[in-house]
């Protein structure tokens, strides 16, 4: 339950966070506007961290799960938020974020070949409705 509500506050946050992008974006050149918004990210994360006192944890992270999280970072938060300011600013944001929505089809499908995990009929039901909403969504470009 409580995983649940961590990401139930995270799709809220995400769900109002295209509204201040798409504001700050005017004038702005999506690469110029990422690279701001990661410097206000890596000061409140580093922040967070010297004010915990807990630094050393960081560089304690083993060289493998590095790679890792590297990977990640350049996925999630070089090329694809590159390409959804990119969205964001040429795009409307309704449909921007109906089409990024798309993103749990792929970690599902990942997540069941690559980890193993159990494609519930309840996960199958959530992402044909995605689908649904993806479709509908794409009539309005038509």
């Amino acid at each position: 339950m409580y995983a649940f509500l961590l990401a139930l506050y995270a799709a809220v946050c995400w769900g109002i966070a295209p509204v201040f992008g798409k504001i700050g974006l005017r004038g702005v050149n999506p690469f110029e506007a990422l690279a701001a918004r990661t410097l206000v990210t890596v000061c409140f994360v580093w922040g967070w961290f010297l004010a915990r006192g807990n630094v050393s944890d960081v560089f304690a992270i083993p060289p493998k799960r590095w790679l890792f999280l590297g990977i990640e970072a350049f996925l999630a938060t070089f090329a694809g938020d590159l390409a959804y300011y990119a969205s964001l600013k040429f795009g409307d944001i309704g449909q921007a974020g109906v089409v990024l929505a798309a993103s749990p089809l792929f970690t599902l499908w990942v997540g069941k070949w690559f980890l193993h995990e159990q494609l519930t009929p309840h996960k199958l039901i959530g992402a044909i409705m995605i689908v649904g909403g993806i479709v509908l969504v794409g009539l309005d470009v038509i």
